[in-house]
């Protein structure tokens, strides 16, 4: 049995990216980057040294060794010295961050190993009492969904794209509805036509079983072929389970959303994923 080595990073990136990092393993630095980041048109050294509560020459190090990094421009007005960010370092280091920690590597498709006995296929008419169940369950919980009412089956017609619902049944139980995924657009705007937000739910009785891979496996399948280049979902940062599963098809963290809304008059954080496909081929009309 052959295995697949994991990807290395190369040498030359390595050191780069080592160089941003070594350059912000300083509070100080830290401090000041922020500080200039976060003002528009730039700031003075100057002024900089009053805002930190530094002196002039130790804000003047500071400063240089961030804009030897690239972090920061300088420019000369008369005697003073503006400090602005390089904007291109807002995109620079997250990326680097996530090249670091394996997030730009090639992600996994799907879960390999679904359960045999769970059979997925596309909702038909009659299932809708039992997707309407299994959503009324799933808000039970308090870590699925902001929703404290389940959405009528016009509702959710009108809103799941044709062609990406999916309900999951067990081989042992043919015709009872265990679970259930459903695609929604994210905008009507044709630029975003090929993105989605997924909603994924598992009958109470039935969870711990695999279902929910079977149904995120068909899920990622179904939106690859239809050429859909982003997926995404927001999930409670309680509802770690859910967190993994989308992880298991692809799905990356890309932030927490915090205090984003609220449930039962208490604010709640979410987890926002997204997975994009390596195998667009839509074209523009």
């Amino acid at each position: 049995m052959t295995t697949t080595a994991p990807p290395v990073l190369p040498e030359q990136e390595a050191a780069t990216y080592a160089e941003w990092f070594a350059s912000l393993a300083e509070p100080t630095r830290v401090r000041l980057l922020h500080t200039v980041a976060t003002t528009p048109g730039g700031i003075t050294v100057g002024r900089l040294t009053e805002l930190l509560g530094i002196s002039q020459s130790t804000c003047s190090h500071h400063v240089r060794k961030l804009a030897d990094v690239g972090f920061l421009l300088l420019h000369k007005e008369g005697t003073s010295t503006r400090v602005t960010v390089n904007q291109a370092c807002c995109v620079g280091l997250p990326h680097a961050a996530d090249a670091v920690m394996g997030l730009l590597a090639p992600r996994p498709c799907c879960p390999a190993d679904v359960p045999g006995d769970v059979t997925v296929r596309a909702l038909a008419p009659a299932d809708w009492p039992a997707v309407r169940r299994i959503y009324t369950e799933g808000i039970a919980t308090g870590i699925a969904t902001f929703e404290t009412t389940v959405p009528s089956r016009a509702s959710l017609d009108a809103t799941w794209l044709t062609g990406h619902r999916w309900v999951a049944e067990l081989r042992d139980e043919p015709g009872e509805v265990v679970g259930w995924t459903a695609l929604s657009p994210v905008s009507g705007r044709e630029c975003y036509a090929g993105v989605a937000e997924s909603s994924i739910y598992v009958a109470a009785g039935h969870r711990g079983r695999g279902i929910g891979k079977a149904l995120i496996r068909q899920q990622v399948i179904a939106a690859d072929q239809a050429d859909l280049w982003t997926l995404q979902t927001a999930v409670f940062t309680e509802n770690r389970t859910s967190i993994a599963l989308h992880h298991t098809a692809g799905y990356r963290t890309v932030g927490v959303r915090e205090r984003i809304a609220q449930l039962d008059n208490t604010w709640h954080d979410t987890v926002f994923l997204e997975r994009r496909t390596d195998s667009v081929t839509r074209t523009a009309p």
